[in-house]
């Protein structure tokens, strides 16, 4: 029994004894470590695979909002697919223009003259075309309109509304999101501008203030909050300046002394009413001197009878 005990231990002694013994030990050992190493260096890139694609995922959910957030980057494009081939009917009403340019950007209805809020654009060969969105954004409003030609209502950021008039065929309602250059209506006719036949009327406002869309085509969408914000800045300017002139204005009031002068040359007027009060002590002291003298001669007439009568 003993001797069959020591069989095995002698065999492993013999064996580390060898010279390749420890050599062998070492690679077999380094040949494990690699590949633990390696199975878990592919664990790791598999569930960095995962989240990746969970935030891809993720990602897709909010596509539409970040459209919203950069539509604020986008360049304002003409309502149109092919701008070089449009015409503008009638330009947008601008008080700072000469009087001739006013006067072509009235639109004349029920013999009344209104002011052209937007452009009313159309093909030079006067036929239909797609009315496209000018920027991405969400539709307000969808409203039926004979007069107007119906109207599609698209906002944007920053209180900017795009506004399209005279048009029929709308393709979006309201709570759709349209992108730029999505096709939304087609261009139409409207009753209170006839004369423009075929076109789009095209508005954009900020705050409810109609602007010209010409001064920001081909321009950023922020373009549109720096200049309101810097047409503010400029009201505020003009308003100190002229409520300048309102101070100086009332030291003038008080400067009007001439109005006080004047009334101060009517109160000179009091000598005639003097002059009248002293004619009209005159007139009562004449008769009271000229009352005078009748009394003292009829007292002498009184005399010379009682002298006459004693005479006698």
């Amino acid at each position: 029994m003993r001797e069959e005990e020591k069989k095995p231990t002698s065999t492993i002694r013999r064996i580390l004894k060898q010279r390749w013994a420890l050599s062998a030990i070492y690679i077999a050992s380094a040949a494990i470590i690699l590949a633990a190493a390696f199975l878990l260096q592919n664990s790791f890139d598999d569930s960095a695979k995962d989240g990746k694609e969970e935030s891809a995922e993720t990602g897709k959910n909010y596509g539409q909002p970040s459209v919203e957030v950069n539509s604020n980057l986008e360049t304002i494009k003409m309502p149109v697919a092919d701008a070089d081939k449009s015409v503008i009917k009638k330009q947008f009403y601008d008080v700072n223009a000469d009087e001739k340019a006013q006067e072509e950007a009235l639109v004349f209805y029920n013999n009344r003259y209104e002011q052209n809020k937007g452009i009313d654009i159309a093909m030079e060969d006067g036929k239909s075309f797609d009315v496209k969105a000018s920027l991405s954004g969400n539709v307000t409003k969808v409203q039926d309109d004979a007069l107007l030609g119906n109207l599609v209502e698209v906002e944007h950021e920053d209180g900017v509304v795009t506004r399209y008039q005279s048009v029929k065929d709308i393709k979006v309602a309201v709570g759709d999101k349209v992108k730029q250059g999505q096709a939304i209506a087609t261009a139409g006719k409207s009753q209170i501008n006839e004369e423009a036949g075929v076109h789009v009327h095209f508005e954009i406002r900020k705050d409810n203030i109609a602007l010209n869309p010409l001064d920001f085509v081909n321009k950023q969408a922020s373009a549109i909050q720096s200049a309101t914000e810097a047409e503010g800045s400029e009201l505020n300017d003009s308003t100190d300046k002229e409520e300048t002139p309102a101070v100086e204005g009332s030291e003038t009031d008080k400067e009007e002394t001439p109005a006080v002068e004047e009334s101060e040359t009517g109160t000179d007027e009091t000598p005639a009413v003097d002059e009248t009060d002293e004619s009209t002590d005159l007139e009562s002291g004449t008769d009271e001197e000229g009352s005078v003298p009748g009394e003292d001669a009829t007292e002498e007439s009184d005399s010379l009878k009682d002298s006459l009568n004693q005479s006698n």
